[in-house]
């Protein structure tokens, strides 16, 4: 399938056919990179910030939730003379 090269704005892209869209499975957001000299288009493996939720629910549940840096770094600096 040829396709046609347009401006954008300042940029430039084509225009993929739905029903090819449809068949790959994309909607909405894809993956992109260069193969080979070719232009990849794929499912994004996994959303922003997947699973971000869950895991921090189940650091709180196991009860490992506590700062690592339990102290400000400036906790101090009243004390010094300037």
């Amino acid at each position: 399938m040829k396709i046609a090269i347009r401006r954008m704005g300042n940029s430039q892209g084509v225009i993929i056919p739905k029903p090819v869209l449809t068949q790959l499975g994309l909607d909405g957001e894809a993956e992109m990179s260069i193969e080979r000299d070719a232009i990849v288009l794929r499912k994004p493996r996994n959303g922003v910030r997947e699973g971000w939720a869950e895991a921090s629910k189940a650091i709180a549940a196991s009860g490992d939730d506590r700062l690592v840096w339990p102290e400000f770094g400036n906790a101090g600096d009243s004390e010094l003379a300037w």
